[in-house]
């Protein structure tokens, strides 16, 4: 049935979703990649679309921007639509010097300052983590296909314009790169016994001050699409 949120009905949606934030790069996924593609989605402009790739339905649905967003879609692709795995495909800022724009980061595990996991009243602090089916598999098909990429821990911020930069402390963690997502999706898969792996593209190099155009982000990175795809069949 339909929620508030995702008009779809059972059986409309595949077991494996990517999720990018931007609902165009749904639509430019389904465009590019899928064959037989229906759209199942347009409410408040998220769209979510499932087609064929390369004989296996696959569905792909905007999540918007930040935690609280990607909590609610990611809940309920998990919960209501029998969703089993979620790979979010998304931009990134990089702190390390090693990383460009263009390059991948495999989300391993996932810091944050989000408040999202208070709701679970753990006795200390959880540390959200993808699955590693998903991770070994999409980490063999980068490795195979010569891609730049680095795999480790990446920080969800709440906050795009900060009022103090703190990049220089996580950085000093070892952090890679940060985004604003993949804690709420990693959180909800823990709680909802499910499969979930964030793939990013570096989109703005903070070491350096370079930033990908908007064009850009929204088509220009098909190598992680790519990747979340193969990694989905």
């Amino acid at each position: 049935m339909a929620t508030p949120h995702i008009g779809a009905e059972k059986g409309d949606i595949a077991k494996t979703v990517l999720m990018p934030g931007d609902p165009l790069r749904a639509k430019f996924i389904a465009d590019t990649f899928l064959e037989d593609v229906v759209q199942y989605n347009s409410i408040r402009g998220m769209y979510g679309f499932t087609g064929d790739y390369k004989g296996k339905r696959v569905s792909v649905q905007g999540s918007g921007m930040g935690a609280p967003s990607m909590g609610i879609y990611s809940y309920e692709l998990f919960n209501f639509f029998d969703v089993e795995n979620i790979i979010r495909v998304g931009t990134a800022g990089a702190f390390s010097e090693e990383l460009h724009i263009g390059d991948l980061v495999m989300g391993q595990g996932v810091s944050s300052n989000s408040n999202y996991a208070s709701q679970y009243e753990i006795p200390g602090i959880i540390a959200p983590i993808a699955s590693y089916e998903l991770l070994e598999r999409a980490v063999s098909l980068a490795r195979e296909k010569e891609y730049s990429y680095k795999v480790g821990n990446i920080l969800c911020s709440d906050i795009f314009y900060e009022d103090i930069d703190f990049s220089h402390k996580w950085k000093k963690m070892g952090i890679l790169a940060v985004e604003m997502e993949s804690a709420a999706l990693y959180l909800n898969a823990a709680r909802l016994g499910k499969k979930a792996l964030t793939i990013l593209t570096i989109s703005d190099e903070l070491h350096s001050g370079k930033k990908a155009t908007a064009e850009e982000r929204q088509t220009s990175f098909t190598n992680m699409m790519e990747i979340a795809l193969e990694t989905a069949l």
